[in-house]
């Protein structure tokens, strides 16, 4: 049976489908949501027996844990602790962050489920600033667990057709809000007392950049890379967000030889023949992700668009050109190096 979607893009038809939304996760069920990075699979946080219909549906490994999402930043303290030694840093983060695509690892209460946390004492928590996904939050009045509306380790939905593609007929809702604003998973940080200032470790890149979080504190960024293991936080397996087109991801043009008889398709940064990347091969096709200037904002919303569109053609090889690793361009090389890492068998 084919997973219905619902619009929401006229004040009726957004009522009727937060009202259907609301009465599947009460129920127990999980229903697909739009936020404003990607889409993701929503589920009552607080229900485990909920929760672990997301698994089920993404095929998802119970060692990765989820991010969850409040109805109202006032909440925090509903499914988290935050240590006085941090409060002043943390409190300023979510003053400035909240709502928006950060999330904080903090401490869990133990009212939320070993499932949600993969077993961990902590707990990854923000607060969404989508109109559907805020209306649907605040209507059920529950922390909602909502990883990305993808099967496990694919490519991240930015529209709900990508999370039909993706899902349909495993879940028995989709509410389309439209793409997505971001294009890119939330930043996820800790916060952890230093001298003479807090530190602030980024364990996920994403929309809120390092520039953004050094206003705050001092800030570094987790170095170590974890394959099929338990890892601290969402999204920090090794291969992730991978099409089912192996990828490469090139450092320079001159590590790539296109060999005969081979079908590849180029990810292009900014389509300039002067980088040196358009003319390596004939290419089955090119997709841009900012044309021209390089803009990595424009470059984020078209991210997985793009990759999941190079997946379509059946190639052999999907060839990836690097971008300048500073801002939201740090978030995307991070994902172009694990969906480049294929997954042992």
């Amino acid at each position: 049976m084919s997973t219905p979607i619902l619009p929401t893009d006229q004040p009726p038809l957004m009522h009727h489908a937060v009202e259907e939304a609301v009465r599947l996760l009460q129920s127990g069920e999980v229903v697909a949501l739009p936020t404003e990075t990607v889409y993701g699979l929503a589920a009552d946080a607080l229900n485990p027996q909920a929760v672990a219909k997301i698994f089920e549906a993404k095929e998802r490994p119970t060692f990765d844990p989820l991010i969850v999402h409040l109805p109202d930043k006032k909440l925090l303290d509903t499914v988290a602790e935050v240590p006085e030694d941090v409060k002043k840093v943390v409190t300023r983060l979510i003053e400035r962050f909240w709502p928006g695509p950060l999330t904080l690892l903090l401490p869990k209460k133990p009212c939320v489920p070993d499932l949600v946390t993969a077993g961990l004492p902590t707990v990854a928590v923000r607060v969404s600033n989508n109109p559907v996904f805020k209306r649907v939050a605040q209507a059920l009045n529950k922390p909602i667990a909502a990883p990305s509306a993808n099967r496990f380790g694919s490519i991240s939905p930015t529209s709900a057709n990508a999370v039909l593609a993706e899902l349909d007929g495993r879940i028995p809702l989709i509410l389309d809000g439209g793409a997505c604003l971001h294009g890119l998973e939330s930043t996820i940080i800790k916060v952890e007392p230093g001298t003479p200032k807090a530190l602030i470790t980024v364990l996920r890149p994403g929309p809120i950049t390092i520039e953004d979080l050094k206003l705050y504190a001092k800030v570094q960024r987790v170095t170590k890379t974890l394959l099929d293991e338990a890892s601290e936080a969402p999204g920090q397996l090794a291969s992730h967000y991978a099409p089912r087109t192996p990828l490469r991801l090139l450092s320079k043009p001159s590590d790539f030889t296109p060999e005969e008889g081979r079908r590849y398709a180029l990810m292009s940064y900014r389509g300039e023949e002067k980088d040196g990347y358009v003319d390596l091969a004939d290419w089955e096709q090119m997709m841009i992700l900012s044309p021209g200037n390089g803009k990595l904002p424009e470059a984020a919303v078209r991210f997985f668009y793009v990759l999941r569109e190079l997946d379509k053609l059946g190639v052999d090889e999907i060839i990836a050109e690097p971008m300048l690793e500073h801002g939201m361009g740090a978030a995307m090389m991070d994902k172009l190096r694990r969906a480049s890492v294929r997954p042992s068998r």
